[in-house]
């Protein structure tokens, strides 16, 4: 747990539980408490550099929509009233980070960052909900939930992606690493082309990323924290540690791109997802798109996605 988290804990099981128990005693039972969302202290990541902006005792509530549209003012007046804990006054929220904490309703939060009140269901809008966005919406803490409303539809994300979408994104990444990475990032080089290379390598570094992820079956965070979300996975944990040494000269270029991309192929056949004993990753599209169930997303091209 976080300093943030912790702090947002303390500061509900402390100050902020009592007060609404004593305000509003009759609609506690059907409020979810926790903190979780936008915010580096929500996946665990905040630091000292955290604290210059949006940090500080602050917590989450969500109500259903009827009960928001009921009894929303009234919540968000005791929260608005709370002192702030171990003399540290109350988070405030910035001009660009409104409607971070505070009362919220579950389903328009839900809708935020999924599309869809209660999280998506089809296919199609597995498809459509921003990786990042799902890492958002799943990261953080619950830490009462009496209905427990907010967290089924937590708990039905974190289970993640249907397979055959989680398979599409696989082929997709694979071959956006094999384009970016092992084809024209040397060749970019071998041209003297000094900026279409970095951004090559740009590419390669966030399909490969993206790949550990989903092999995971962990949501991928917004850009700025997904290498660092990479120290805390059990699966590939070394590609965490050859891309810094990629990314700081320790390594040649080229020949850390072919280790990742040997172990993300190799971590394909573990998981049964390919049976291809090539390390260039585009010939594992094919094996992994065979294996998709629904007609249309395998018949789509491996790199719509």
């Amino acid at each position: 747990m976080s300093g943030g988290s912790a702090l947002a804990r303390r500061y509900y099981e402390e100050v902020g539980r009592p007060a609404f128990v004593r305000a509003l005693p009759d609609l506690v039972p059907r409020m979810a408490f926790g903190l979780a969302g936008e915010g580096s202290e929500c996946f665990g990541f905040d630091d000292r550099l955290s604290h210059d902006h949006d940090w500080g005792p602050a917590f989450c509530i969500w109500l259903e929509q009827e009960d928001w549209r009921a009894h929303g003012e009234r919540v968000q007046a005791v929260y608005a009233a709370l002192p702030g804990l171990d003399g540290r006054p109350p988070r405030q929220s910035g001009t660009l980070s409104g409607g971070r904490i505070g009362c919220l309703c579950r389903q328009q939060w839900f809708s935020r960052y999924t599309g869809a009140p209660d999280g998506p269901h089809t296919l199609s809008e597995w498809r459509r909900a921003p990786e990042a966005f799902l890492a958002t919406a799943t990261n953080g803490e619950v830490f009462a939930d009496p209905v427990g409303q907010f967290t089924a539809v937590r708990q039905r994300l974190l289970a993640f992606y249907p397979e055959d979408v989680r398979l599409k994104k696989l082929a997709a990444r694979a071959a956006v690493m094999a384009q970016a990475g092992q084809y024209n990032y040397p060749r970019c080089v071998l041209r003297g082309e000094a900026v279409a290379a970095k951004l090559a390598l740009a590419e390669f570094l966030r399909a490969a990323m993206s790949m550990v992820y989903l092999l995971n079956r962990r949501y991928a965070p917004f850009y700025k924290w997904m290498h660092r979300g990479l120290r805390e996975l059990p699966v590939l944990p070394r590609v965490s540690g050859l891309l810094e040494e990629l990314c700081r000269g320790e390594v040649p270029m080229q020949e850390g791109i072919e280790r990742i991309c040997l172990l993300c192929a190799a971590e394909l056949r573990r998981q049964g997802l390919s049976g291809s004993g090539e390390t260039f990753l585009q010939a594992h599209c094919a094996e992994l798109t065979a294996r998709i169930k629904d007609d249309a997303l395998r018949q789509a091209h491996f790199m719509e996605e």
